[in-house]
């Protein structure tokens, strides 16, 4: 049932709004002054309609709009105000402080509802504006192969994990894996079967973390996760478990079975160091190509040492 807040200090007119927004159906929110509308707007599950006296006890009608909108708070709430005013100027002062419409007292039952409404409308296309925005966004931080973040979002991720990592100083995990012989799957068995050995790794990998753990595609067939709170031990112990993930069974393709492989190279970042992302992408990359040369499918750790600052003045 759609909710409506309802400010007016006057008793009789605001119980007569109070009936006619109830028998149309509205839960209606009520208030007898500025400050209790306010306090209702602040709220999370606040009205998403307004229809607020010009002139109250604690805040003006105007008042609240100028707040609200200072505010730019989403999901938007629709204000209508209610007033005595009929000058083309205070109309104007009014509608600049934020409000969306006006009713002039006395209101008329026709036209509450068709503003209402209205507002209604508009609140509906808000919102279908907001969720289309927030697909596109989405959709702009994933890989549109595997649905995993892409380069730039598994970039960020570790860099918000880094700067949690040393406000509660707890270490963050960090893994890059990449699946082996993926040439010769592509040689052998074409590009669209390639495409669905990332797609079955990307899942097999989402699988096999925590829901707060990151995992994303940094390009080709490699991947790179991140594992807060993850030491030492922990980011070696998760590792295998992704190798195993991946290698442990068979994906069937295409009416193929494959046997896939990835090699690992992990590292992790303490909070007392010094060091930004790339530089621990790089140790885990060079564990990485450890792995690789040491025989693929297997997880090697490298500690990521603080590269030494080097003073201008001494130059």
């Amino acid at each position: 049932m759609t909710r409506i807040l309802i400010a007016e200090d006057s008793g009789p007119p605001r119980l007569a709004l109070e009936r006619t927004l109830t028998n149309w159906g509205y839960q209606v929110v009520s208030c007898r002054d500025g400050a209790c509308a306010w306090e209702e707007l602040l709220k999370s599950d606040a009205p998403r309609l307004a229809i607020l006296d010009w002139m109250m006890p604690g805040y003006s009608g105007p008042e609240i709009c100028s707040m609200l909108r200072a505010r730019q708070q989403e999901p938007y709430t629709y204000i209508l105000l209610l007033t005595a005013k009929n000058e083309k100027e205070d109309l104007v002062e009014g509608m600049e402080s934020g409000a969306d419409d006006y009713i002039v007292k006395p209101w008329d039952h026709h036209e509450l509802r068709v503003r209402v409404r209205a507002g209604l409308r508009i609140l509906n296309l808000q919102d279908e504006l907001v969720t289309a925005r927030e697909a596109i966004r989405e959709q702009a931080m994933r890989d549109s192969l595997t649905g995993i973040w892409n380069r730039r979002s598994i970039h960020d991720a570790l860099a918000r994990e880094q700067s949690r990592s040393s406000r509660e100083g707890i270490p963050v995990g960090v893994i890059m894996l990449d699946i082996d012989h993926f040439k010769s799957v592509n040689d052998n068995y074409g590009h669209l079967t390639g495409d669905s050995v990332l797609q079955e790794s990307a899942r097999r990998l989402l699988s096999s973390v925590r829901p707060y753990d990151s995992v994303g595609r940094y390009g080709g067939e490699e991947f790179l996760v991140v594992l807060p709170g993850c030491d030492d031990l922990g980011v070696q112990s998760r590792a295998e478990g992704m190798r195993a993930a991946i290698g442990g069974r068979p994906m069937i393709i295409g009416g193929h079975s494959l046997k896939v492989t990835a090699s690992f190279g992990v590292t992790v970042f303490n909070p007392v160091q010094q060091i930004d992302g790339s530089h621990l992408i790089r140790v885990a990359d060079d564990a990485l190509y450890e792995a690789k040369r040491g025989g693929r499918n297997r997880v090697v750790f490298r500690a990521a040492v603080q590269t030494p600052q080097v003073s201008t003045l001494a130059r």
